[in-house]
């Protein structure tokens, strides 16, 4: 597989909503980085992102239970290019200072003093919106936060969500959602909508299924977990509609399967911001492989297509 090893230029980065802050069009998630268990690989993973330019890295407190946190912080300690970190707090606690000791816990494991882009992991029924929303403005007013984002949130809890702290000055800034050509609730539940009318980035978990997206036949690339299947050991028809375009096109163009999935998202709506994880530099590199070209509107046409059975063809926005 070609290295890739280039800056990414100006005009492709993506905005945090209105933040002020902006990255490339691919970010790293690092769910399954843990300090102990895979350090080496991941140290080149995130050394090949660096010189890609990809420098925007995704992480949580409950991942690997702060083991994610702890070997992302290892990796910025060896770099001193620009890093952009979004991470994330888990709200199941009541209390305020709860709330700010998860924070610094957080800024002690990834050696930073601010978080560029702090999320609310999931909408949790014992908080109300405003309450988590007011105490991430707290965190911002005390330096501590530049940038505040939701995680798996509704359309409506977003509204929720940027309504109070613009009622603060403080614009929401992404909602992390899972999405996929197998998973496009997003596009239909409202939630894309909502992110192109509040201007909120859309920042996509899981873009390629765990890289389930990718066929088992493809050369040098295998599924990452089992597929649903029709009975007959086969992908269901779905699924394997969407491997074969998916394949076909990658073959047409030179590109692999994964880069063809991404390069869709990308195309879908310029508040996509995908975040594929990876814990190797040959994902990394292949990855950072979906930037400098795009799809044609027949080609996201038909990937459109073979993803939504019995829908019509969306053309992309922006």
């Amino acid at each position: 597989m070609e290295g890739r090893e280039s800056v990414i230029e100006e005009s492709q980065y993506r905005s945090l909503g209105a933040s002020g802050i902006r990255v490339p069009p691919l970010g790293t998630g690092t769910n399954r980085w843990q300090q102990g268990k895979n350090d080496e690989p991941v140290f080149q993973a995130f050394h090949s992102l660096m010189d890609a330019g990809l420098n925007f890295f995704d992480t949580a407190e409950v991942y690997s239970f702060g083991k994610s946190e702890r070997l992302l912080g290892a990796c910025l300690k060896r770099e001193s290019r620009p890093v952009v970190v979004a991470t994330k707090f888990a709200p199941y606690r009541l209390l305020r200072s709860q709330f700010m000791n998860a924070l610094d816990a957080s800024m002690r494991r990834l050696g930073r003093q601010t978080i560029d882009l702090y999320y609310v992991h999931f909408p949790y029924s014992f908080l109300s919106v405003e309450t988590m929303m007011d105490l991430m403005t707290q965190a911002v007013a005390a330096g501590k936060v530049r940038a505040v984002g939701v995680s798996n949130f509704s359309a409506k809890q977003m509204r929720e969500a940027a309504a109070r702290l613009g009622s603060h000055g403080i614009p929401l800034a992404a909602n992390q959602v899972r999405y996929n050509l197998l998973h496009r609730q997003p596009e239909w539940n409202g939630v894309l909508d909502a992110c192109r009318e509040l201007d909120v980035a859309l920042v996509a978990y899981r873009p390629l299924e765990r890289r389930r997206l990718v066929p088992a036949t493809s050369q040098g690339e295998t599924s990452g977990s089992p597929s649903p299947t029709s009975g007959k050991g086969r992908p269901a028809s779905r699924e394997l509609a969407i491997q074969e375009t998916l394949e076909t096109i990658a073959r047409q163009r030179g590109k692999s399967v994964s880069q063809v999935a991404l390069n869709w998202l990308l195309r879908r709506d310029t508040h996509v911001i995908p975040i594929p994880g990876t814990t190797k530099a040959s994902h990394a590199m292949e990855d950072a492989g979906a930037l400098g070209w795009r799809l044609s509107d027949e080609e996201f046409a038909a990937i459109d297509l073979a993803s939504s059975p019995g829908k019509e063809a969306e053309q992309p926005r922006g």
